[in-house]
């Protein structure tokens, strides 16, 4: 595995705490400040081989830490009155960029907004640090967090922890690296094509895309327009799939019984469907052949473990599903207000940019944006403006013929990408590739992406896991079941 060896040594040294509830319990023989210590020390010593953080807030933290063993100290009612009332008490907490946090930039990447500091916090981080989460650090992005790799002309690029060589995914690629670096405990993300999974699948960790409208998506960079915010998503990201529920059950505050998480899920009783890795879109490469090996070692472990039969299943509409994603991420709002283009996005907050002009002063490196925000905006300049009412209809097909399927019992399995994380910048030669996400944003569909060991090249596999419409807690089930079959997070520091 080609990884620099300073990375490798970092983490042979012994892990933080892991999962939430064993913060808690270490909580319990050591102060909140040792705790939060420890986890600024781990990413004081891997950051700078990861470059996943932006901006940290560690003397902020450390006095937040201090508080919390005030409080406990003076707890009278017990543990359990705590445990209750504040469920995350003193657990670190990384957060991407795009998330206001007050007090912190919020940039998307510009170097125009370089001076854009948050005076809020957006609701999703405002409802866990009330549940008592300390947060450390805010994560890096790509671009206005419309690419799948985190690179930014301010912040520079983010690397993948299990090869510095390999990207770390977007939009949420600084989540996934210093997560499974662990730099913190748990994150937040957000996803409207791909920006939690593919960073969850590139990093070896879990996430969760929410069935959209539940998690608020309120006070974040860029702001969704058009028709996006039907499609855009935030969740919990971390590296044990214990912790997702609890996240996801205060991230979505008074929403959170629209998920039915207290549900008791009886996995044998559920349907499973496995996606044929042949029904990506066209404009996508064809899944490799190890991907495609994990998927169905994915299939005998639940056929052999809990005795149901995974039915192969195929959806023609697939084949357009760049082209769907594309067409509706388009479409205008109810009162007929377009989205805002790549062009207006980039130059915020002032003037529009001019691609072609980005282009010239790219060759000379003078340029303030990434190549693939350039092509990006140069792409919507030359996109159709009118819907092909064929997208349109493929679309609507495949919604009908894959909610008929699912129904409130069924999860589907389906490649997350075509291949382990590629090196850096390789995506601009293959940009379609996320299709097998973003298909997923535009149907409406809860989806929890799940590590399953390394693959060949030392590179973390994975899968999705996906359900109807606000049954979520399928598939979180699901992925414990994972977790415990194929080991979950492995530590980038063993081979």
């Amino acid at each position: 595995m080609i990884q620099s060896q300073h990375l490798q040594a970092a983490f042979r040294k012994q892990q933080p705490c892991k999962r939430i509830q064993s913060t808690r319990e270490q909580e319990l023989q050591v102060s909140s400040v040792e705790v939060v210590q420890a986890y600024i020390d781990r990413i004081q010593e891997v950051n700078p081989l990861l470059n996943a953080v932006i901006k940290d807030r560690f003397d902020a933290a450390l006095q937040e830490a201090a508080q919390v063993d005030k409080l406990i100290e003076e707890e009278t009612g017990g543990e359990e009155v705590l445990e209750d009332r504040l469920p995350l008490l003193g657990v670190p907490l990384s957060v991407k960029e795009s998330f206001a946090l007050q007090g912190i930039p919020l940039t998307g990447g510009l170097i125009f907004r370089k001076d854009a500091i948050s005076t809020v916090d957006c609701p999703s981080v405002a409802q866990l640090k009330r549940a008592g989460a300390i947060p450390l650090v805010v994560t890096n992005t790509s671009e206005v967090c419309m690419w799948l790799e985190s690179s930014n002309r301010m912040h520079g690029i983010t690397n993948n922890p299990y090869n510095t060589e390999r990207i770390v995914g977007g939009s949420s690629g600084g989540e996934g690296s210093i997560l499974a670096g662990g730099g913190s405990v748990i994150g937040v993300g957000s996803d409207i094509g791909g920006s939690i999974r593919l960073p969850c699948f590139f990093n070896g960790i879990f996430g969760h895309k929410t069935t959209p409208g539940v998690v608020s998506c309120e006070n974040q960079f860029p702001a969704p327009s058009g028709r996006q915010s039907e499609y855009l998503s935030s969740g919990p990201m971390c590296r044990y799939a214990t912790d997702l529920k609890p996240m996801l059950k205060i991230m979505a505050g008074p929403k959170a019984d629209m998920l039915s998480l207290d549900s008791q899920v009886d996995l044998k009783k559920l349907r499973y469907f496995t996606i044929a890795h042949s029904d990506g879109s066209t404009f996508a490469y064809p899944v490799d052949r190890e991907i495609v090996e994990a998927q169905r070692k994915v299939v005998q472990r639940l056929e052999a473990d809990l005795g149901v039969k995974v039915q192969e299943v195929q959806f023609p509409g697939l084949q357009y599903g760049f082209q769907i994603w594309n067409t509706y991420m388009g479409l205008p709002d109810k009162e007929g207000n377009p989205p805002y283009s790549m062009s207006v996005l980039l130059g915020e907050p002032g003037r529009p940019v001019w691609p072609l002009w980005e282009l010239l002063k790219t060759m000379f490196g003078k340029s303030d944006h990434t190549m693939a925000a350039i092509a990006l905006a140069m792409f919507d300049k030359f996109s159709p403006s009118k819907p092909s009412s064929f997208i349109i209809q493929q679309k609507e097909k495949l919604q009908k013929d894959i909610e008929e399927l699912l129904g409130t019992d069924g999860v589907f399995l389906y490649s997350t990408f075509p291949r382990v994380a590629p090196k850096h910048h390789h995506p601009l030669f293959k940009p379609f590739d996320f299709a097998y996400t973003g298909i997923i944003n535009i149907l409406g569909l809860p989806v929890t992406q799940c590590p399953l060991g390394l693959g060949e090249e030392g590179l973390p596999l994975g899968v999705q896991v996906g359900a109807g419409k606000l049954q979520d807690h399928l598939t979180l089930e699901v992925a414990l079941f994972l977790e415990k079959a194929f080991g979950g997070w492995r530590n980038p520091g063993t081979k």
